[in-house]
C-alpha cells in the first residue's frame, strides 16, 4: 500500500478533467440554457484566476486550461490538425459540465448524501484496465488509466462521487415525464406530411475542364491550406516488454505441491460417509449397558430393547464426518470416523442425551492421490507463480523509475529486452518504412507512447491481449508539420482544381437556384446554365429524412423547409457538389391512419419530458448550493487561449 501511495503522489500526469466518465445524463445537462443560473454579471467577491464558484468551491483558470488541453488531447486522436480554434464552441459546455459536477457533490455534502471511500474505492476498481493479470486492482493498471485519460486520483474520485449522486438523485428524478395522446397526435402528422419536389445536381467535376494551376496558384493555395497537409506527430516508441518470457524459470516445488494438496483435501481427498445406528438415553449408565451388549455382538435395536422408551433408535444413513459431529459431537465423529465397520461408539454425551452408536457401513468416494494430482497442481502453482512473477519483476521496474532511473537503466536492472519501431504515427503506420506493422498487442501502449512528454517517465501498461506488461517511453518526437510541397505536388494540384470547380459550380448552382424560385421550371433553369446536369423528382415523408443516407439528407431537409414553388441551393454533405432543390406538391399527413407511430412520439416526447425535468432538477441544484460565474475572468481565459493558439 504504501508503494502505491509513493507512485501515485509522483505521477506527473494532468491536473484537472473533462467530465468524460459522468454517466450519459449528465452530459446532456451541460447545455447553455444553463449557463446562467446563479449568475452574477460582474463576479462579485471572486479573484481574476477565479472563473466560477460553487458553494465554497472554486474553479479556477488553470483548470479550465487544462481540461481544454485534455479536450484539444482526445479530439487529436482523431483529428491530428486540431487546434484551439476549432474548439471554441466546447468552452462553455465544458465549464458547465465542471460547474455541475461540482453542484451536485456540494448540494450531496450539504443535504446528507455524503459518498463513502469504501463505494468510490469499489467503482474505481471496475474502471478500465485496473485490474492487472491476476484479477486484482493493480498499481500499473489504475496508473495506466490516470495517464490515458489526463487525471488525478482525487479528480477520479471527484467524478466518480458526482456520477454515484446523479445515479441516485438525478435518474429517478428524470423517470416521471409524461405526455398526453393529444399532445404526441400533430407531432405524428407532422411527421406523416407528404413533399413532391425536384433536385438538380451540380458536381464540381462537371466545371472544371481546362483548369491548369501555374506554380503560382500552387504555392498560394498551399500556403493557405497548409493544416490540409499536415504530417501528424511521429515518434519512435521503445519497448521493453514484461511477460512470460522474464518469469519462464519460475515452477511450483515439490514441497508447495504437497502443501497445496494437504491444504486442499476437500477438493483432492476422497469422500468417505458412513451408516452409523445409535440410540439416545437421558442417563449415561443406561447409555454404557446398551454400548456394552452391543459390544457382545448385539444390534443397537437388540441391546437398547432394556430401556424401553427411554431409548430414542435411530439409523443415520450416509453421514460425512462433519455431519456426524453436527448431531453427536466431535469425541462421537472422531471415534465413529476411525474405527472399521462395528465399531460401537459410547456412552458419549451430546446435547441431546447420551448416545451409544455402532458403526454399520462405510462407503469411500472419488477421491485422488498425490501421485494423481500433481501434474494438475504443478500445473496451476506454476502459473499462478509466474504471474506472481510478472507483477514482482513489474513492481521492480516501476521502483526504479519512481527513483528516477531513466529507460534503459530500468531495463537494464530488470534485464529486460529493448525495441523500437521506426517512425510512426499515432495509428502505427510508418510513412518511412510502409510495410511496416505494429503488434496488435502493442496498440495500447503506442497511445501510451505518445501521451508520455519528452521529459516524463515511461509508462507501463499491460498489453492488449493481456499476456503482461510493457515499459514504453519515446526515443525521438517529430512535431506535426505540413509535408514539403514538393513532395505532394500532384495532391496539391488535384485539390485546387476540385476548388476551383467547387466555386464555380455554387455560382452556377445559386442561379440555378435563383431562376427556379422566380416562376422557371427547374429544368429551364439548368439548361439556361449552359452545362449538362441531372434533375430528379423527390419525393418523401418527413419521417423519412432522419433514416435517409448521409448523401440524400441535405436535399430532403431543404424540401421539408421552404414553401411551394421556392428553390434553395445546398452542398451535397461529401463535398462533391451542390443540390438545387424546388419544393411542389404538400400533403398534409394524419396520425389517424398510424396509431402505432402515436404511440412512439408520444415516448420520444416522454423521453425528452424527463430530461427536461433532470436539467430543471440541475437548475435548482445550482441555485441551492450558490453557483457564481465570473463573467470578466470568463471572457479574459476564452481570448488568452483562442488568441493565443493563433
Amino acid at each position: 500500500m504504501s508503494s502505491f501511495v509513493r507512485r501515485i503522489s509522483k505521477s506527473k500526469i494532468g491536473t484537472a478533467i473533462m467530465a468524460t466518465v459522468l454517466i450519459a445524463i449528465l452530459a446532456g445537462f451541460a447545455v447553455a440554457d444553463l449557463a446562467n443560473f446563479g449568475t452574477g454579471s460582474l463576479g462579485f467577491g471572486l479573484d481574476s484566476s477565479t472563473i466560477a464558484k460553487v458553494g465554497g468551491q472554486k474553479i479556477t483558470d488553470r483548470e479550465m486550461r487544462d481540461a481544454m488541453q485534455r479536450r484539444l488531447q482526445q479530439v487529436r486522436e482523431q483529428n491530428p490538425n486540431a487546434d484551439y480554434p476549432s474548439l471554441a464552441k466546447d468552452f462553455d459546455p465544458l465549464l458547465s459540465q465542471m460547474i455541475d459536477q461540482r453542484a451536485i457533490i456540494a448540494f450531496a455534502n450539504k443535504h446528507g448524501f455524503p459518498i463513502s471511500k469504501r463505494l468510490v474505492d469499489a467503482e474505481i476498481s471496475d474502471l478500465p484496465n485496473v485490474r492487472g493479470l491476476n484479477g486484482q486492482p493493480s498499481v500499473q493498471g489504475y496508473q495506466l488509466f490516470l495517464a490515458q485519460n489526463r487525471l488525478t486520483d482525487p479528480q477520479v474520485r471527484e467524478l466518480l462521487s458526482a456520477e454515484i449522486v446523479a445515479r441516485y438523485l438525478l435518474l429517478p428524478m428524470s423517470a416521471g415525464g409524461h405526455v398526453p395522446v393529444g399532445v404526441a397526435t400533430p407531432y405524428t402528422s407532422m411527421l406523416l406530411e407528404t413533399r413532391e419536389g425536384e433536385a438538380a445536381v451540380v458536381p464540381f467535376t462537371a466545371f472544371t475542364a481546362g483548369l491548369k494551376p501555374t506554380d503560382a496558384d500552387l504555392q498560394r493555395y498551399y500556403t493557405a491550406n497548409r493544416a490540409r497537409y499536415m504530417v501528424p506527430e511521429q515518434r519512435v516508441i521503445r519497448f521493453a516488454r514484461i511477460g512470460a518470457d522474464q518469469v519462464a524459470g519460475a515452477a511450483a516445488t515439490d514441497q508447495e505441491i504437497t502443501a497445496y494438496y494437504k491444504a486442499n483435501q476437500a477438493t483432492y481427498g476422497a469422500k468417505e460417509t458412513r451408516t452409523l445406528s445409535q440410540a439416545v438415553v437421558p442417563d449415561q449408565k443406561t447409555a454404557a449397558d446398551i454400548a456394552a451388549r452391543a459390544r457382545g455382538g448385539a444390534t443397537i435395536t437388540a441391546a437398547a430393547a432394556p430401556a424401553g422408551a427411554n431409548a430414542a433408535v435411530t439409523t443415520i444413513a450416509d453421514q460425512t464426518r462433519a455431519a456426524y459431529a453436527a448431531i453427536a459431537g466431535n469425541q462421537a465423529a472422531s471415534t465413529a470416523f476411525t474405527g472399521p465397520v462395528g465399531t460401537v461408539i459410547g456412552p458419549v454425551r451430546s446435547e441431546f442425551g447420551w448416545i451409544a452408536a455402532k458403526v454399520e457401513s462405510v462407503k469411500t468416494e472419488g477421491g485422488k492421490s498425490l501421485a494423481a494430482a500433481r501434474s494438475e497442481i504443478a500445473t496451476k502453482l506454476t502459473a499462478d507463480k509466474r504471474k506472481q512473477g510478472i507483477e514482482d519483476l513489474v513492481n521492480k521496474v516501476q521502483d526504479a523509475l519512481d527513483t528516477d532511473s531513466n529507460f534503459s537503466e530500468a531495463a537494464a536492472q530488470a534485464k529486460l529486452s529493448v525495441t523500437a519501431t521506426p517512425l510512426i504515427t499515432i495509428n502505427g503506420a510508418s510513412r518511412a518504412q510502409p510495410d511496416y506493422k505494429l503488434p496488435a498487442e502493442l496498440v495500447p501502449a503506442v497511445k501510451a507512447g505518445f501521451e508520455i512528454a519528452a521529459n516524463d517517465p515511461p509508462e507501463i501498461p499491460a498489453l492488449a491481449d493481456k499476456s503482461g506488461y510493457v515499459m514504453v517511453a519515446p526515443a525521438e518526437i517529430v512535431p506535426a508539420a505540413p509535408a514539403p510541397l514538393a513532395s505532394i505536388r500532384d495532391r496539391v494540384a488535384s485539390d485546387w482544381i476540385a476548388g476551383q470547380g467547387i466555386v464555380r459550380a455554387k455560382a452556377a448552382a445559386t442561379a440555378i437556384a435563383a431562376k427556379a424560385s422566380r416562376g422557371m421550371s427547374l429544368a429551364d433553369a439548368v439548361k439556361q446554365s449552359g452545362v449538362a446536369l441531372p434533375v430528379r423528382p423527390l419525393t418523401a415523408r418527413r419521417m423519412q429524412i432522419a433514416q435517409a443516407p448521409p448523401e440524400v439528407m441535405p436535399a430532403l431537409r431543404v424540401l421539408f423547409s421552404q414553401t411551394t414553388g421556392k428553390s434553395r441551393m445546398v452542398p451535397d454533405s461529401q463535398g462533391r457538389g451542390f443540390f438545387v432543390v424546388k419544393t411542389g406538391k404538400v400533403t398534409p399527413g394524419s396520425a389517424l391512419l398510424a396509431p402505432g407511430l402515436i404511440a412512439q412520439m408520444r415516448n420520444e416526447l416522454q423521453q425528452s419530458t424527463s430530461d427536461d425535468y433532470a436539467r430543471q432538477f440541475v437548475a435548482a441544484i445550482r441555485k441551492d448550493v450558490d453557483v457564481r460565474r465570473n463573467e470578466d475572468a470568463i471572457r479574459t481565459l476564452k481570448k488568452q487561449i483562442f488568441t493565443a493558439a493563433n
